[in-house]
């Protein structure tokens, strides 16, 4: 599944306890994420799930909601699972 993805990049990535991942977590207030953080956890989300994330889009990306509907939505489009 998408979120149980997430959540790994995330531990991997950032030094953080896996409750502290939720939705409403900002990428930057709460899971203190610094920009070159921000550039692994993107390249990772583009390798993990096959997909294109350019400036734009990753401008968005401020919650782990926004990671997680920004990323289901990219899977439905290919018609993978989420």
């Amino acid at each position: 599944m998408v979120e149980d993805k997430v959540k790994e990049i995330l531990l991997e990535i950032l030094d953080v306890k896996e409750e502290e991942i939720v939705p409403q977590a900002s990428f930057i207030d709460d899971l203190h994420a610094t920009s070159i953080d921000l550039v692994e956890i993107l390249t990772a989300f583009q390798n993990t799930f096959n997909v294109e994330i350019n400036d734009a889009q990753a401008s968005k990306f401020k919650t782990v909601q926004d990671a997680l509907d920004f990323l289901k939505a990219a899977m439905d489009q290919k018609g993978g699972v989420s």
